[in-house]
């Protein structure tokens, strides 16, 4: 995760009320190896068809899902561990009808801390309501254009952006810190000025930019990625609009590690400010380093996306079993700069901090999980011998 407007601004929105106030000379210190962010993918089930999705979601439940005992246990187990941050995600979470048996071993607690991931089409004021009164601190809500049309034929279902915006609306009248979480596309990249205003128009406070990973259904639209063109356009876009809504709308990119070296170079008026820059992302983490995801059937991943390798399952091992540095699976991604070997992202000076990008687009382009991303468009050696870092050197 890059955070496009604490770097540019010194100033977040959400992130700040989660995780306190950082900038770049004082990193977070917010997540840990051993108490990780959780990505907690409760259900398989989904009420949309989204062309990307990671999980591959599915109409009906499937009979392979943690039950409600095994949920609640595996609750109690992060509130146990003081997992910092917990974000509950599916398929669709709202759908499971135990959603708030999940939830009530963890609301109220200092920590874990609750958010929502949702496509926003099943959050009724009632429900809006509960997700407050349970301590939830933010909802990130899927928003793929403001093109009402485009955003359909992306979810998959009809009517899906008004239920949505229905659903954003219902949050933000109940109290709720509420985001839009957007997939960028060779085809929406160029929406980004309008949709960072609507968001701003509409009362919302984030806006994360997830750059396209081809995981689950996402390996079927590979051709959708955007170019090294429209990122590095994007990029440039994103420092003006970040200092436009500085202090109110908060802007993120999400799976695009190498836009923010990109970003820091363009920011930073000497080499010390650059390594400032770079310690903030650093600090963020990556897969299975400061976060994992949890699968429905309780398989343990380095993230969502990451999905062909298991670290273990929380029905044969506890969670803080799993987490543990010495678990061989989880070591190749706390060490990763061991272990991508592309001929760029394999000598890259930054490969232990930006994780090599995304693996997946890096299996699906080049049929490596630890090559190269294909779309990295910066020139890393270059950029660190102009910081004044040995090109040799592993930051």
């Amino acid at each position: 995760m890059i955070p496009v407007s604490v770097m540019v601004t010194g100033k977040g929105t959400v992130s700040a009320r989660i995780k306190g106030h950082y900038n770049a000379r004082r990193p977070p210190r917010f997540s840990e190896l051993l108490r990780p962010i959780v990505f907690w993918n409760i259900t398989y089930q989904c009420n949309l068809r989204c062309a990307h999705c990671y999980i591959n979601a599915l109409a009906r439940r499937s009979p392979r899902e943690l039950t409600t005992e095994e949920a609640v246990a595996l609750a109690e187990e992060m509130a146990e561990i003081g997992i910092p941050l917990v974000i509950f995600s599916g398929g669709e979470p709202l759908i499971r009808k135990d959603f708030w048996e999940i939830v009530e071993p963890l609301a109220g607690k200092p920590r874990p801390k609750l958010s929502l991931s949702t496509n926003g089409t099943l959050i009724t004021r009632e429900v809006a309501e509960k997700l407050a009164s349970y301590g939830f601190m933010y909802v990130g809500i899927s928003i793929d254009s403001i093109k009402p049309e485009w955003h359909d034929k992306f979810r998959g279902v009809p009517g899906a952006f008004a239920a949505a915006i229905r659903g954003i609306k219902n949050s933000i009248e109940a109290g709720l810190d509420v985001g839009i979480r957007t997939t960028i596309t060779r085809y929406n990249v160029t929406e980004v000025p309008a949709i960072l205003k609507w968001a701003y128009d509409n009362g919302i406070r984030r806006v994360s930019l997830y750059i396209l990973d081809t995981v689950g259904r996402g390996t079927g639209i590979k051709e959708w990625l955007p170019s090294h063109e429209q990122l590095r356009w994007l990029a440039d876009t994103l420092i003006e609009e970040a200092r436009k809504y500085a202090g109110a709308l908060e802007i993120l990119v999400v799976r695009g590690q190498f836009i923010g070296f990109y970003i820091a170079d363009k920011l930073a008026k000497s080499n010390e400010e650059f390594m400032d820059y770079i310690k903030l992302i650093d600090a963020q983490g990556n897969c299975g380093r400061k976060s994992i995801s949890i699968y429905p059937d309780g398989t343990v991943k380095p993230c969502q996306f990451i999905d062909w390798v298991s670290l273990g399952n929380v029905r044969e091992k506890k969670l803080r079993d799993i987490l543990r540095p010495d678990n061989p699976a989880l070591q190749p991604f706390l060490e990763i700069e061991k272990h991508l070997r592309g001929p760029r992202c394999g000598s890259c000076p930054f490969r232990r901090i930006c994780g090599g990008g995304s693996r997946g687009r890096a299996l699906e382009v080049y049929g490596d999980p630890w090559g190269d991303d294909p779309l990295c468009f910066i020139d890393p050696f270059r950029l660190a011998e102009k910081r004044g870092i040995n090109p040799s050197t592993v930051l």
